[in-house]
């Protein structure tokens, strides 16, 4: 897995132009005379319109994406915004199991953020369905309790609460990055009651999930996606879990993906828990997943952060549900989203996957209006007939 090259086409390709997209690459040009002999092939290649498919060990790059929708100008102008308005470090867009357009580093493995915690909903379905976990249990029943204690309240808190972010509980996580600066004060929500993104509820999620299954959530990922959806790049070694333990005993559960292994996962999503006609993730947890449990006006009303951005977003478990959409292309979409700039973001209108990477060692953020904004110009890219 680690260290798998990228396919022989695309490799090829990236000898000849270094950081260019393959989308861009093969369609676009304002090449020299050695790529313009290579483009015309391309351009006079048989390749059609294709049925969803699924990468074995390699991904397939579709090399005429123009023939099934995808628009050459707003690419050209996709490829210069990711490079002169963005921090981000690889995107991959595929449509129909193929990739159409990838830009920068599409094979490293680097830290996906709050993006852990869809992945993380995504390992609880078998649980929940052979009843290890029972996301009707609360707090209190599972002797759940932290370094700051919980109010007798908070324990009423049920699992389903947590991967909800509706637990009523604002304490402080082990880690930053959640929104615990707009809680209300502690005891005053009913658990269920009122929605707020906050670390605590899903570092406690993942403690719950190894403490009930016996399961490590690294080897899980290994056992549930890794293995099955044959991963690239996916090392265990890489995955760790941190966090202060004297703030919280409840660490985070970090996770490291390259963003092509990120878009395999989004492919898994799009194609109701199906790859290439082995059930990995039932249809039904898939469903529960992506049920509202928070209206996009609520998710504004509590956190509004995404207030001028022209999206709006509800939540499910763990993932962000489009909501309030004008465009026909982005109905019934979702997304994991991470700090500074990841994103797995599924487009089931379209049967296309986005994934991308801001990589966080490089210490840049692309602001919130950034990050959607990518996806909607990826949306504009296609134009079927």
């Amino acid at each position: 897995m680690p260290g798998s090259p990228v396919s022989p086409p695309a490799r090829t390709w990236r000898q000849l132009t270094t950081h260019r997209s393959s989308f861009v690459n093969n369609l676009f040009g304002n090449m020299k005379t050695l790529f313009q002999g290579f483009f015309l092939l391309l351009l006079l290649s048989t390749a059609t319109a294709q049925a969803q498919t699924f990468p074995g060990e390699e991904w397939t790059f579709n090399e005429t994406p123009e023939q099934d929708g995808w628009d050459r100008d707003k690419g050209r102008d996709l490829f210069r915004y990711l490079v002169d308005s963005t921090h981000i470090t690889g995107m991959v867009v595929v449509h129909k199991g193929q990739i159409v357009f990838d830009y920068g580093d599409i094979v490293e493995n680097s830290y996906i953020a709050s993006c852990r915690k869809s992945v993380l909903a995504m390992l609880y379905g078998r649980y929940v369905e052979n009843g290890q976990i029972d996301l009707s249990k609360s707090l209190a029943d599972l002797g759940i309790d932290d370094v700051t204690p919980l109010l007798p309240r908070e324990k009423e808190a049920t699992v389903q609460d947590l991967i909800s972010a509706r637990s009523g509980i604002f304490l402080k996580a082990s880690n930053p990055g959640d929104f615990l600066e707009f809680a209300p004060k502690r005891g005053v929500e009913k658990p269920g009651n009122y929605w707020l993104y906050n670390n605590w509820d899903f570092n406690s999620a993942g403690y719950i999930f190894e403490s009930q299954t016996g399961k490590d959530i690294h080897d899980e990922v290994t056992v549930q996606l890794a293995e099955p959806l044959r991963m690239q790049d996916w090392d265990h070694s890489l995955q760790r879990k941190s966090g202060n333990l004297e703030v919280s005993r409840f660490p985070a559960y970090h996770m490291w993906f390259s963003t092509r292994d990120m878009a395999r996962i989004g492919l898994l999503m799009l194609n109701r828990g199906n790859w290439d006609g082995q059930q990995i993730i039932s249809e039904s947890w898939i469903d529960e997943m992506l049920k509202q449990r928070t209206t996009y006006q609520e998710v504004n009303n509590n956190v509004p952060i995404f207030h001028g951005t022209g999206v709006d977003f509800g939540y499910g478990y763990m993932w962000w549900l489009w909501e309030n959409v004008k465009d026909e292309r982005l109905k019934n979409a979702y997304s994991a989203m991470g700090a500074m700039g990841q994103s797995i973001t599924v487009y089931p209108e379209m049967d296309v996957v986005v994934a991308y990477k801001t990589k966080s060692a490089y210490r840049r953020v692309n602001s919130q209006q950034v990050r959607l904004d990518i996806l909607k110009k990826v949306a504009e890219l296609y134009q079927p007939e």
